[in-house]
């Protein structure tokens, strides 16, 4: 198979772009950088129509706004496989939207696959065999080798062949409404905007005391600012769980860090100073300046929440297996949840459950309803 091209230019975009609008089915995906850059961006977009695959670089500056207007297209369907994280990314770096999307790996869940990677489906489908060395490759290296391009470009260049395997077997089963709606509201999702101390997105920082949660602070601070200064992701300088017993400590000095696990001879003769520093301010703050956890107030235990919960799971199991489908993707334990707190005694009174979706309520309502009463 020869290389496709790829495109480095404006005019060549909008080139694209305007053959792109004689279509009406796209496959699109995208590469990016996260395992190898402190902001992670799109280092390669990836679209196959019917006839060819093209590749464009948006690292050589062109502009792709020209594919906005085509991307957002309901009438023009996007065929994606795990579409959540490529959609946030291209409405963060791009301002593009995905209207029209069909989801090769919900669709694959949702006909009871129990491996729905790209390479698991390609691999039984069309016996194709992705490379995975490139799977954790540093895209925003140039130039890409020959075998970088041809592994992106398998990444789309299937996917028309693989809906039409999918689509029939959807429609049979009588789920093709239910991938729909998934996709629908998969359009939507956007990376959330992280406001507050870094301590909040930090697992296991609600154990910590007032004191240790500044030293958490700061030693976060100071490795997202290292991690800025050598453009690298945070767990390149070191990872979550050497920060959170760093901050468990009552006292450090050089000694003790070598205990830390983690944290080897080199990193500690490169940055036992600096931690060493975050540590102390931390342990000098007057105690009105240390920060506070924020506690969501606690839920009082309902033995008949529980019951009706207990009650539910079962049900969902039963169903499942009838179904041949996972339990979590037929309806998950927060669904589950708001279901036995309000349970919902009527038809009417499943509308008043948010997490519900349209799909659900036809295809479960009844078997819902059946179980709370």
């Amino acid at each position: 198979m020869s290389l496709p091209p790829i495109l480095t230019t404006t005019a060549q975009v909008a080139e694209f772009a305007a053959e792109l609008e004689k279509h009406s089915v796209i496959a699109v995906d995208l590469e990016a950088d996260s395992m190898h850059n402190y902001q992670e961006k799109v280092c390669l977009l990836q679209f196959s129509t019917p006839e060819k695959t093209v590749l464009i670089d948006p690292l050589a500056g062109a502009d792709l706004s020209l594919l906005q207007p085509i991307l957002a297209d309901p009438q023009v369907r996007k065929i994606f496989h795990a579409a959540d994280y490529d959609i946030r990314c291209l409405a963060r770096d791009f301002a593009i939207e995905i209207n029209g999307l069909f989801d090769t790996m919900i669709s694959s869940q949702f006909l009871g696959e129990e491996k729905f990677g790209l390479a698991d489906v390609l691999r039984k489908y069309f016996a194709v065999e992705l490379d995975k060395q490139y799977q954790r490759a540093d895209w925003s290296k140039r130039p890409m080798s020959e075998g970088m391009i041809r592994y992106a470009a398998e990444d789309t260049s299937h996917l028309h062949g693989l809906v039409a395997e999918l689509e029939g077997q959807l429609r049979e089963k009588g789920r093709l409404e239910w991938v729909q709606e998934e996709c629908t509201l998969l359009e939507k999702v956007r990376f959330a905007v992280h406001e507050g101390p870094l301590f909040l997105r930090s697992k296991g920082a609600g154990t910590l005391d007032r004191r240790q949660l500044a030293v958490l602070e700061n030693l976060l601070q100071w490795r997202d600012s290292e991690a800025q200064r050598r453009d690298c992701p945070l767990y390149k300088v070191l990872g979550n769980k050497s920060l959170l017993q760093l901050a468990k400590l009552q006292s450090l000095d050089r000694k003790k860090l070598s205990a830390v696990e983690g944290l080897s001879p080199r990193l500690i003769d490169r940055y036992g100073g600096k931690i060493l520093c975050a540590v102390g301010l931390a342990l000098d703050l007057p105690e009105t300046d240390l920060p506070v956890y924020p506690r969501a107030v606690r839920r009082m235990k309902d033995p008949q929440v529980e019951k009706r919960m207990n009650k539910l799971k079962d049900w969902r199991k039963k169903v499942a297996v009838q179904l041949e489908l996972d339990p979590g993707v037929l309806i998950n334990n927060a669904l589950l949840d708001e279901l036995a707190r309000k349970q919902p005694r009527v038809e009417q009174d499943l509308g008043e459950i948010s997490l519900l979706k349209n799909w659900q309520r036809k295809v479960l309502g009844e078997g819902i309803l059946r179980t709370l009463n």
